[in-house]
């Protein structure tokens, strides 16, 4: 038995759906990258996407010569308890995955429910 329904994949991280007695859960998104699981609903991947892309649109790293090699974004995530030290690329990866997993879920929406019509 499958235990779980993969929604997008990057070679940073995965998100996916639970599924418990066949039934997949779709009410939230667990989504893993850097050694850490977060367990969103799609407003939270929604507004954690809309983080990132703040914090990637001011990352500021051009000109520094660590550039893509430190920790010197502190990005914030919809858990106030929990921000994360990462790299701009791995904050390109972030917005990668979370971009993924929206437009996936979004795609799916569209093709399950409008299109049924």
């Amino acid at each position: 038995m499958k235990e779980i329904e993969q929604i997008y994949f990057n070679d940073f991280g995965v998100s996916f759906y639970w599924r418990k007695n066949d039934v997949v859960l779709k009410e939230r998104v667990q989504i893993i990258f850097k050694e850490t699981g977060f367990y969103f609903t799609h407003d939270e991947v929604k507004h954690f996407a809309g983080i990132v892309s703040d914090m990637f649109a001011n990352a500021g790293c051009n000109g520094c010569s660590f550039r893509n090699k430190c920790h010197r974004v502190l990005l914030k995530t919809p858990v106030k308890e929990i921000d994360l030290a990462v790299s701009s690329q791995e904050l390109t990866d972030i917005k990668d995955l979370l971009e993924g997993t929206l437009f996936t879920i979004s795609l799916n929406e569209y093709i399950n429910n409008v299109c049924r019509n």
